[in-house]
């Protein structure tokens, strides 16, 4: 089980018990628009990986000077919720095994594909992109880089993420400490006895 900080470690928590999974993060950034930061022109993850939506770029006109300050400020936040969040942890081992990617929601699905793309080069033999709600756009992308993807809504009308969360507070980075604190204490001793999928 591999959670997209932040929103999605309470989410993957949650799948990974039901699941008896051990529980990693993948660390990914959104890259912003400078004047929009909510719109996503791209995104960034751990291993040097880095996707952009060449849409975007060319209808906001963005100048490679542009991408890359946003990329660099982005790229210091990645390093600093590494060290925040792994607390020394290496990374679990994907090698040949199935992974579940698990986010909050997909919206433009960029920092899912970013996702994807790690777990590949790390080895993962199968990926599964699971969310509890994504917009049709997204899914559909995401769908084509994976070998499943699930979203228990696709609403027809999808303007953001929070909308279809009764309480869309962020989550903090101490709930996500604690929360992978927890499933490494947990899988310490069950870690040995999971066989890969």
């Amino acid at each position: 089980m591999l959670a997209l900080p932040r929103g999605g470690v309470p989410v993957a928590a949650q799948v990974a018990s039901a699941l008896h999974a051990p529980l990693d993060i993948l660390l990914v950034r959104k890259l912003g628009l400078p004047s929009h930061p909510e719109v996503a022109f791209g995104a960034i993850g751990e291993d040097g990986v880095r996707i952009l939506n060449e849409d975007v770029v060319q209808r906001f006109g963005l100048s490679e000077r542009e991408i890359l300050h946003v990329e660099n400020r982005e790229r210091e936040e990645l390093a600093s919720r590494l060290v925040k969040y792994r607390g020394g942890r290496p990374p679990l081992s994907l090698e040949g095994r199935t992974v579940i990617i698990v986010d909050d929601g997909l919206a433009t699905g960029a920092t899912a594909r970013v996702a994807v793309r790690i777990a590949r080069r790390r080895g993962a033999r199968h990926v599964i992109v699971a969310v509890p709600v994504a917009s049709l756009g997204a899914l559909r992308d995401i769908a084509s880089q994976s070998e499943q993807t699930i979203s228990l809504l696709v609403p027809q009308s999808f303007r953001a993420v929070g909308e279809w969360y009764e309480d869309f507070d962020q989550t903090t980075d101490e709930e996500v400490t604690t929360l992978l604190d927890a499933a490494a204490a947990s899988s310490n001793d069950t870690s040995r006895l999971i066989s890969p999928i």
